[in-house]
């Protein structure tokens, strides 16, 4: 795996403290540029291709009542951004960042983890390839994002698995389950952690909840870890799936950030436990990559300010 480049880091620091501002006081967008520049091993960061991946899938435990939609929506959604009509695409035109939509099996839905495994371990094999060829390895960063109709169950169930915890402690409502329904949501999460409790690996806790598209963006943070490409990831679901890979390498994800904390209960809660400070917050919880690709306009605009503003001895200003 790419390792962070230390000394392009240091380069980096040592430019932010010669700019013309008081040290430290762009704050965030300081480290945000640092973070680049080791993670692209150059000192001056550029993002000139910015890539954004939305992997789809559909899964079994829908059809516990989850979730208030249908998993026919899963398709209706992806053939929405393919028309361009969907949150996605506009903060993506808006972010410069080219989208792409990967649809998995959507027409055959993993298992029901709450009565076995939701993949077998080729499914989860194929789908972590599946996310990896997507990587364009041109790319200066990657945003991740998904959409699946009962995910945010899979993310509750994923999040246990890797943290511990309940299902109360993890499941929130997700696309808008209410009362009965969280409570199956709650009842579907113990119900699954209870049959896979053996579980303990990447692919063994992948093959025991699903699903494929949570899977596929595994595949992805890792190809972009060994091509050295910086990753933002979205809300609670992505968040959820990245955190599978810290079971195998707790250094898994550092070339990642949080591009936003949502407004999804469990959230906060796992970026803590993951280790991460979000980069906005603004109350969003819909999925698709949305926070992620707003995190993409803070990450350009610090790096305009590290490469774009003047040092003092440029200014000519000194003591």
């Amino acid at each position: 795996m790419r390792e962070f480049d230390s000394a392009a880091a240091q380069a980096a620091r040592d430019r932010q403290d010669r700019l013309t501002k008081p040290p430290g006081s762009l704050g965030r967008l300081e480290r945000l540029a640092v973070f680049m520049a080791g993670w692209q091993g150059r000192p001056d960061p550029r993002i000139e291709r910015a890539q954004a991946l939305v992997f789809a899938g559909n899964h079994g435990i829908a059809a516990r009542g989850v979730s208030p939609f249908a998993p026919e929506v899963t398709a209706l959604m992806v053939d929405n951004f393919d028309r361009g009509g969907a949150a996605i695409n506009q903060l993506c035109r808006v972010a410069g960042a080219d989208l792409s939509v990967v649809s998995l099996e959507l027409d055959r839905p993993t298992a029901d983890f709450t009565t076995g495994p939701a993949m077998t371990g080729e499914e989860v094999a194929q789908a972590l390839q599946a996310g990896a060829r997507a990587v364009d390895p041109h790319a200066d960063v990657l945003i991740l994002g998904e959409m699946g109709i009962a995910n945010s169950t899979v993310a509750a169930v994923q999040a246990a698995a890797v943290f511990g915890g309940t299902g109360a402690e993890w499941v929130g409502p997700g696309t808008g389950a209410q009362l009965d329904m969280l409570n199956v949501k709650v009842q579907s999460v113990d119900a699954g952690l209870e049959r896979h409790r053996a579980a303990r690996g990447t692919e063994a806790i992948l093959a025991a909840y699903g699903g494929r598209e949570q899977t596929a963006i595994c595949g992805a943070i890792r190809q972009a870890r060994d091509l050295g490409i910086p990753v933002i990831l979205d809300g609670f679901i992505c968040s959820a799936a990245a955190s599978v890979l810290l079971r195998d390498d707790p250094a898994a994800l550092d070339h990642c950030l949080v591009g936003h904390l949502s407004a999804e209960p469990g959230h906060a809660r796992l970026v803590e436990r993951m280790g991460k400070e979000p980069v906005v917050t603004l109350d969003m919880r819909l999925g698709e990559g949305s926070g992620a690709a707003v995190a993409l306009m803070v990450l350009r605009a610090a790096l305009e300010c590290h490469n774009g503003m003047a040092t003092f001895a440029e200014a000519g200003i000194g003591a």
